[in-house]
């Protein structure tokens, strides 16, 4: 496989085949993310996601799933898209699902019948990064889109009927912000309504604007037991139809997982524990991104 500069995937995508379609990332603007940072976006060359292709067919025949990767592979011209996933259906006849990173940029860029159409030929879930719902914070991490952009293109993803998977950051308002942030992200989530939510803690890279505003004392970082009670407040202002929300990735203090409506008060009383000292937290050491 032909790979360049950081490839990026979710988590859950850890055992997928991981196909490089895009470098880096469009947008490359948001403070906190170190990683494409010198790297500029491009899209490969039809010839090499191809030759990919083959060799996945012949080495990971086995594998169910596949990851399109980088940061935004959904801003692939259309026809160029389609190409690529009926080449994966041709070759990769076992694979079951396609996944994508989606920003609110890309999804806006598709109509809602070029996403039918993709999920007709594969896609099968789109990870979008909301980070926050508090206005002024997205604003501060240049995320480049509003919260209202987020909801109205998270449902666009929605109803086109592939399964939406939005990452959320916690601590990333700083102090200042925490509550607010916490409850306008449950407040945005809730609008959304997605399949999988995935809460992960923010840790700061060296590098990037945030960590300097951080050095320089402009970001005020949030302590543990404030990480905890910032997704206690997210968690309890998040209504979803029923869906999972994760907070399990290895940059968290807390292990939670939780299928909301019905598991939100047992998620609750575990960070209440938490905070009361019940619950141990996980140490500095094995946290990691």
């Amino acid at each position: 496989m032909h790979y360049e500069g950081h490839v990026i995937r979710p988590p859950s995508e850890a055992g997928s085949i991981l196909l490089q379609a895009t470098v880096g990332c469009s947008h490359n603007k948001c403070t906190f993310c170190g990683a494409y940072k010198g790297e500029r976006f491009k899209i490969k060359k039809d010839e090499i996601i191809m030759a990919d292709i083959e060799y996945a067919a012949k080495h990971f025949a086995h594998i169910r799933r596949l990851f399109i990767c980088d940061g935004d592979a959904l801003i692939i011209p259309h026809k160029r898209l389609l190409a690529i996933l009926t080449r994966i259906k041709k070759r990769l006849p076992q694979v079951t699902r396609v996944g994508v990173y989606a920003n609110s940029k890309a999804i806006k860029m598709k109509t809602e019948e070029q996403l039918l159409e993709l999920k007709q030929h594969g896609i099968g879930i789109m990870y979008m990064g909301l980070e926050s719902g508090d206005e002024v914070t997205l604003q501060n991490i240049k995320k480049g889109a509003t919260s209202e952009k987020m909801i109205l293109m998270g449902k666009k993803a929605r109803e086109s009927g592939v399964k939406l998977s939005v990452t959320v950051l916690l601590g990333i308002a700083g102090k200042e912000r925490s509550v607010i942030h916490a409850e306008e992200t449950g407040r945005v989530l809730s609008a959304i309504d997605p399949e999988y939510v995935g809460a992960l803690s923010l840790m700061l890279i060296p590098g990037t604007p945030m960590h300097n505003d951080y050095e320089t004392g402009k970001f005020e970082m949030i302590e543990p037991d404030d990480m905890l009670r910032e997704l206690r407040t997210m968690i309890a202002n998040t209504d979803l139809t029923r869906g999972l929300f994760f907070a399990n990735h290895a940059s968290n203090y807390l292990p939670i997982k939780a299928r909301l409506p019905k598991d939100k008060q047992s998620a609750i009383k575990s960070i209440d524990d938490a905070l009361s000292g019940k619950i141990g937290l996980k140490p500095e050491h094995m946290r990691a991104l």
